[in-house]
Parts: structure tokens; C-alpha cells; sequence
């Protein structure tokens, strides 16, 4: 009797020749390439150095296409924008110490938004792993220990053949939800080593699905459908898990307000009769949603930025939809659903009941209204005219990469995304230098759209380097640097909190005469020019600077009073 786990595919006499008879001149550093595109990798971001130099020489007999950063940390932003944009785990390649180190930060960031990045690290000679002081270049008593508490799951290889199988294993992890960064870290020798080991071809390595338990969506159901106030908070894992549409369709049926994170961006539609849009930092939302007799969160943490700073206290009941478990219930007491949101919300539309609720609209409006008088009484014009000439000069489907930045923040509040997935910022984490090389990331992921990067003078200075990248690729990016003369919001705050600020006043170069210097165009514009000046820069191919001299100020928040 034959069972199905008993089959096996037997290879064919030419591919049996082949794996007898590997072509010549390999090294380990082939068998990561030829895994990589064995799981379907195309393009690849890093930084050679001299541990990882047998990687690097493999490339050259690869089909993969490298895109190579000046700054390790500006490579892992870029390969966490290719990975937010294809929804593939994108490749970060990258040496041993401190050039492993460089990247802790943007890791960081694709942790917190759960974008997949796979990075693979060299590490110093086998002899060297296991704490010993042996005094070789780069060395750490325990790379991997730097990085365990930022990524998904660590992966050390230790011989040529364990290298296919720990790569596919991080694949996985990357783009299991949560989605998130992985780090795999093979050493020197390894990698330098000729290998006789067959070409590797194509590898297995599917994601694991999260379903929801179906007592939990039942329960959830029922709530929702009897509720008389319901409301819904979309985070980032509605963009993530591409549910914006199935969340669309739940809101509808609920009749349900629907508000989006900061990292939701994008998951509901802007204009929606139903659409809170995104204002969170404001006290009118937060009682509003404080008001919901039955509130469901999918995707989001209730994190400080997603509860207007802690301030957020449910009164009714909460169900929350969340792939992290540890962000299941760490803020609020819940029914916690641990489920990707696609899946979950699925689940919902199945077996909610249609509700009839012809007031909501009018409620979304109201708290719209209350919100638009609040900012309106701060005589912000400047700030909500330079917001909008970004949003107008900005073509619909083009993504946009925001630094940490006063134009940023108030993007999180006021900026209509028009589409999921194309707007993200730094947010997460909360890093300075996120916006242009994420930019970069995002242009080699998709160049049939130009896509604009926001800085402040400070950020932008983390990235200058850059600049030589997108002119070495014609990688078209359009970057808006906002030049207020040093770190705004950090002189706006101590400002606030102090009487005065110290620490915040920056030198800065000509940003336009260094992006010539680079062989990119630049331009000085202006509030009443900026539209002009933006829309023609993101309609010319290839990078452009466009520079605002502008000091921008924040709207007053609502929780510290």
C-alpha cells in the first residue's frame, strides 16, 4: 500500500548529471545567491566588506539584481520600503561588527511595521563563534545577541549545507504574520570556501497562515451585529495583510465608523461617508471612539501614538484583531482574536449581521467638523497649504516615504493616502533617515511610478550620502527637503516645555548646489511656488531635490490638557 507522504519526485537523468557534476568555481556565497533566487528573490540591497566578500563575488554570477547603498542603515530602510511595497521579504545584504550594527536601527523600524526584510550577515571565522577573545577583524562576543531583540528569529550557519535550509527557514519567518525583519549570519569561511554541493534550485519555504478561531469570530459577530455605537480602528496590518477591501466591505455592513492608524494609512477610504480619516492626536476622535458601545481594532496595538499618547480609555467593549501576540491585550482588555486581519475579517463578513444605523454618517461629520474648527482656531494656514500643494502635486498611486519630520506629523493626521500601501513613514520606530533611502527602495520595487520622499533638514542629513545612489541607479525619486534650520519638532518641544531650546540648531550645507554636485537637479522653492515646483520635478525621470525654506509649526495636542 502507497501512502501520499511515501511518493517521492525522482529527478531526471539530466538533473541527477547536474547535481553529480556542479560547474566549477563556486562558493558558499553561491549557494545564498542561488537560494535566494530559488525563492524567488530579484533584486538584493547591502554593502560589501571584507568578511562578506564571498556573497558578493556570487552576485556577479547571478541573476539578481544589486542595489548597494553607502550606509548600511540606508540599506535596510530601502530593502523595508521594497518589502512594504511588494509584500515579498527583501534581501539585505550586509558584512560583520559594525557594518552589521549600522542596520540595528532601520530594523528596528521594519520591526515595528512589519515589513519583511531578510538580512544576511557575515560573521568572522568558524573558529571565532562561541564567545571566545580570539582578536579577528569585526569581532563580537555574540553578534547574533544584538539583534535578537529586534528581529523575528536569529538563524547562525555554521557549514556550507546548512546554508539553503536556514534561509528558506528565515524566508518563512519574514513572511509569516506578523511579517517582520530576520537575520541569518554565516561566517567568513563558509562563505569563501569552494563548494561541491549541487546548484540549488527551487526551495519551499511558504508562509504559515494565521486563521482565527472560529468561537472567537462567532462571539465577535454577534457583538458586532447587536451593537448600537460600533466604531472600527484599522492599523497597519489591514495594509499589511491587504485586507483594506474586505474591511471596506465589514464597515459597510456595520454601518461603522472607521478611523486608521498612523500605519493604516490608506485602509479605508479617505472621502467614506463612514471615514474618521486619521485624527488620532485629537480629543474629538478619541471621545468619539471612547463613546463606541462595541469597538473593533484590527491590526493595530493601541500603542501610544494609535491612543492619542495613552490617553484613550474605552468604555465599551473592545475586540481586537492582532497577528503579534504580544500586542494582543497589552493596552486594553479585549476579546483578542490572534488572526491575520485578511483572514479575521473574512471570518466577520461571513457571519455578521447588516446593520441599519442612519445617523452614522451625520456622527462622522459632526466629529469631522469639531476637528477642522479646533485646527482652524490655531492659525495653522501655512502648514495645511504646503500639506495640500504635497497632495496635489503628488499623482495618485504613487507612494510617499516620510521622515521624522513636522510635515510628517502632520501627514499622519491630514494626509489623504488615496489608496492603501502608499503611504509610510517612520512612525514605528521612530528613527531619524528613514524617508529618502526608503524612497530608493520603493522606486527599485516598482519604476513605473515616481515616488517622493519628505525630509527636514535634520533627517535629510542621515541620508546625503544617498544622493550618489539614486544618481548611480535613476532611481526616480523626487525628494522634498523641509528646511527649518535644525530639529524642529525637538525646538518646537523643549521650546513648550522649557522657555527655550538647546541642542537644536543645525549647520546645513546648500542641499541644492550638493545635489548638483552629485549630477542630481535641485531647486529652491517656495509655499506659493511648491506645487509647481514639486508636480514638475516628480514628472521629470530620475532623482530631483526640491528645497523649502520654511519654519512649520505642529498643531496643539489634546493630550496634555
Amino acid at each position: 500500500m502507497t501512502h501520499d507522504h511515501d511518493l517521492v519526485l525522482r529527478p531526471t537523468t539530466a538533473q541527477t548529471e547536474a547535481a553529480l557534476n556542479p560547474p566549477p568555481g563556486r562558493n558558499g556565497g553561491d549557494l545564498v545567491v542561488e537560494t535566494l533566487a530559488g525563492l524567488g528573490a530579484t533584486t538584493v540591497f547591502g554593502l560589501p566588506g571584507q568578511h562578506a566578500l564571498g556573497m558578493f563575488d556570487a552576485l556577479r554570477r547571478s541573476d539578481l539584481r544589486y542595489v548597494g547603498l553607502r550606509v548600511e542603515n540606508n540599506a535596510g530602510f530601502a530593502a523595508d520600503a521594497y518589502g512594504r511595497i511588494t509584500g515579498e521579504a527583501a534581501p539585505l545584504l550586509l558584512s560583520t561588527g559594525p557594518g552589521a550594527l549600522t542596520s540595528l536601527a532601520a530594523l528596528q523600524e521594519a520591526a515595528a511595521a512589519s515589513a519583511p526584510v531578510l538580512a544576511i550577515s557575515s560573521q568572522i571565522p568558524t573558529p571565532g563563534l562561541g564567545g571566545g577573545r580570539h582578536g579577528y577583524l569585526h569581532e563580537l562576543p555574540d553578534q547574533a545577541a544584538s539583534f535578537r531583540g529586534v528581529v523575528k528569529s536569529v538563524h547562525t550557519v555554521r557549514t556550507q549545507s546548512q546554508i539553503p535550509s536556514a534561509i528558506a527557514e528565515a524566508w518563512k519567518s519574514a513572511l509569516t504574520v506578523p511579517h517582520g525583519p530576520v537575520w541569518v549570519e554565516i561566517p567568513q569561511d563558509v562563505l569563501l570556501a569552494e563548494t561541491r554541493l549541487p546548484v540549488v534550485t527551487a526551495v519551499d519555504a511558504t508562509p504559515d497562515e494565521l486563521p482565527p478561531r472560529p468561537e472567537l469570530t462567532a462571539v465577535a459577530a454577534r457583538l458586532l451585529s447587536r451593537a448600537e455605537r460600533p466604531a472600527i480602528i484599522a492599523g497597519g496590518g489591514v495594509v499589511r495583510s491587504d485586507a483594506s477591501g474586505k474591511l471596506l466591505a465589514l464597515a459597510e455592513k456595520l454601518n461603522a465608523p472607521v478611523v486608521t492608524t498612523f500605519g493604516g494609512k490608506g485602509a479605508f477610504p479617505w472621502e467614506h461617508p463612514l471615514s474618521l480619516q486619521s485624527w488620532l492626536e485629537d480629543r474629538h476622535t478619541t471621545d468619539f471612539l471612547e463613546d463606541a458601545d462595541v469597538l473593533l481594532v484590527v491590526g493595530s496595538g493601541l500603542g501610544e501614538l494609535s491612543s492619542n499618547y495613552h490617553t484613550f480609555e474605552p468604555r465599551g467593549r473592545v475586540v481586537q484583531i492582532e497577528a503579534d501576540l504580544g500586542k494582543l491585550e497589552s493596552n486594553h482588555p479585549a476579546l483578542g482574536i490572534h488572526a491575520d486581519a485578511r483572514l479575521a475579517l473574512q471570518a466577520l463578513l461571513e457571519t455578521v449581521e447588516p446593520r441599519e444605523d442612519a445617523n452614522a454618517p451625520e456622527r462622522v461629520r459632526t466629529v469631522l467638523s469639531k476637528v477642522a474648527d479646533r485646527i482652524a482656531s490655531q492659525d495653522l494656514a501655512l502648514e495645511q497649504e504646503v500639506l495640500a500643494s504635497v497632495r496635489r502635486a503628488l499623482p495618485e498611486g504613487s507612494p510617499s516615504f516620510w521622515d521624522m519630520t513636522i510635515l510628517a506629523y502632520w501627514a499622519w493626521s491630514a494626509f489623504d493616502a488615496k489608496a492603501p500601501n502608499t503611504m509610510h513613514s517612520a512612525q514605528g520606530a521612530g528613527g531619524l533617515g528613514y524617508g529618502f533611502p526608503a524612497a530608493l527602495g520603493a522606486a527599485a520595487a516598482d519604476p513605473t511610478r515616481p515616488v517622493l520622499a519628505v525630509s527636514g533638514d535634520g533627517g535629510a542629513l542621515y541620508s546625503i550620502a544617498e544622493l550618489a545612489t539614486a544618481r548611480q541607479y535613476g532611481l526616480d525619486v523626487t525628494w522634498l527637503i523641509v528646511d527649518d534650520g535644525g530639529y524642529g519638532i525637538l525646538r518646537e518641544y523643549m521650546t513648550d516645555a522649557f522657555g527655550q531650546a538647546t541642542a537644536t540648531e543645525l549647520t546645513r550645507p546648500d542641499y541644492v548646489a550638493l545635489a548638483e554636485s552629485f549630477g542630481v537637479p535641485g531647486v529652491r522653492t517656495s509655499p506659493a511656488t511648491l506645487e509647481a515646483d514639486l508636480a514638475k520635478a516628480l514628472a521629470e525621470p530620475g532623482p530631483s531635490v526640491v528645497v523649502l525654506p520654511a519654519v512649520l509649526r505642529m498643531f496643539a495636542p489634546t493630550h496634555l490638557s
